[in-house]
Parts: structure tokens; sequence; C-alpha cells
């Protein structure tokens, strides 16, 4: 059974619908506002943190604490570099048999995953190593 959504959380799911990668709650405020359909920024939290509850909508915080969030379609793996900020998505997936053992296990209902790998990227590496040979 769907939800009985808001304007807003319904304003939201479209604009989420239309980008290609996670979004911030600011951008996400900023973009409806440029498309005539304003609303305060609280009310973008609100809504968000509701169609999240509801499965509709994943969050991803990166090392710097700042949360993209996008559809809940499919599972994020990422390696990202906490140097640059790069973010390598991983194509793969080695927990989905968990997931499953979990959801059974715990009679846990899961929406979505997230595995995110932290570390320096290959310029990074690279940058450090040239600064320490100085």
């Amino acid at each position: 059974m769907r939800a009985i959504r808001t304007r807003s959380q319904e304003r939201i799911l479209n604009l989420l619908k239309t980008v290609k990668q996670g979004i911030s709650a600011q951008d996400i405020y900023v973009e409806l506002r440029n498309r005539n359909q304003s609303m305060g920024l609280a009310t973008v939290y609100r809504s968000l943190e509701a169609l999240k509850l509801e499965g509709m909508v994943q969050v991803r915080t990166l090392a710097n604490g700042e949360a993209l969030y996008s559809l809940a379609q499919q599972d994020k793996h990422h390696m990202t570099c906490l140097q640059c900020g790069v973010s390598i998505p991983i194509n793969q997936c080695p927990v989905h048999d968990l997931e499953d053992q979990l959801q059974g296990t715990h009679k846990f209902k899961i929406f979505y995953h997230t595995l995110e790998f932290f570390g320096l990227c290959g310029q990074c590496q690279m940058n450090q190593a040239a600064e320490i040979g100085h």
C-alpha cells in the first residue's frame, strides 16, 4: 500500500527522478525554487525524512558530513578519497546474500544498503609520495 504523500514530497520525488546522482537538501531547495516550486528548507528536510522512512529515498553521508539524497532504486557502493573527495562507484555487491539472510533471520525489512570505503585515490597517493620525497 502506498502512503499518502504531501505535495512537497511529490515535488521532491519528481525532482529526484531527474537527477542522475545524489543531491543535497540545500541543492534540492535551490532547484525547487528555480522551478517555481518553492518551499521552505525545513519542509524539504521534513519531506526527505518522511520519504526516507517510507523507503522511497536513500541518503548517503560523505566523509565531510554532507548528506546526499537519491531515489532508493538500487544499492550504492563507493570508494571515496578522503583527500580530494572523489567518489568512485563500485558496481559489484558483496553483501546481497547477507542482506537476504538478515531480512529472514531478524524479520527486518531492508529498503537499501550502502557500502563505503574511505582512503586515498591513486592521484592523491602520488601527490602524498611526492610531498614526502621533497
